[in-house]
């Protein structure tokens, strides 16, 4: 299984494991059975099918390399300046018990005679999101794939997200939400990392 968007057309193509999607639907059918439904009935039919389906949508990021998207689109380019991309969707599954957890990245970073193509951060976030998560992990993934890669002067991100786990199982605090950060480089240095967060919570657009 594998997803796939086509730059030219922007059209979404998902493709799924045969073999893994059968297996799963017969998991998720028993599971529905010992939930107490009736995995039979006319609205559940294809519910296991669905279910499978949508595990492998949202688990696709263990067979994407995150590095080989940056490396596709790395460009020579004299520029030294910060380069912020905020308000990055994310959407993840908590591990802990496979609910979502969802939110906005801001990611920067400083060229050091390489730029990338700004879709491709995005794609970044989407590469490790796109996994069993945790959002400190999640963080530190992102941050360490664009450090290692472009090899900038530096790496900022700041994510905040919401805790499907916390909001709707356990302490149901339905309005709080997770900050994570992490800092490289130059965005070590006070001032740099002050003009960042400055940036991030400015509207600009």
């Amino acid at each position: 299984m594998y997803y796939t968007k086509e730059e030219v057309n922007y059209k979404k193509t998902e493709k799924y494991s045969k073999e893994v999607t059968t297996d799963l639907s017969k998991k998720f059918h028993g599971l529905l059975a010992q939930l107490g439904e009736n995995p039979e009935r006319e609205g559940l039919l294809k519910t296991p099918e669905r279910a499978a389906k949508a595990m492998q949508f949202l688990t696709h990021g263990y067979e994407m390399d995150a590095a080989k998207i940056l490396k596709s689109a790395m460009f020579s380019e004299d520029y030294s300046e910060m380069v912020l991309i905020k308000d990055i969707e994310v959407y993840s599954l908590c591990e802990h018990h496979m609910l979502p957890f969802f939110g906005k990245a801001h990611i920067a970073y400083i060229p050091n005679g390489k730029i990338v193509g700004l879709s491709k951060i995005p794609r970044v976030v989407d590469v490790f999101a796109r996994r069993l998560q945790v959002q400190e992990r999640l963080t530190h993934e992102i941050l360490n794939c664009i450090q290692d890669t472009l090899e900038p002067l530096g790496v900022a991100i700041v994510m905040e997200a919401r805790h499907m786990c916390m909001m709707m199982r356990g302490v149901q605090k339905q309005n709080s939400v997770t900050t994570t950060s992490a800092f490289t480089g130059a965005f070590k240095a006070q001032a740099t990392r002050t003009e960042f967060l400055n940036l991030v919570s400015s509207k600009l657009h």
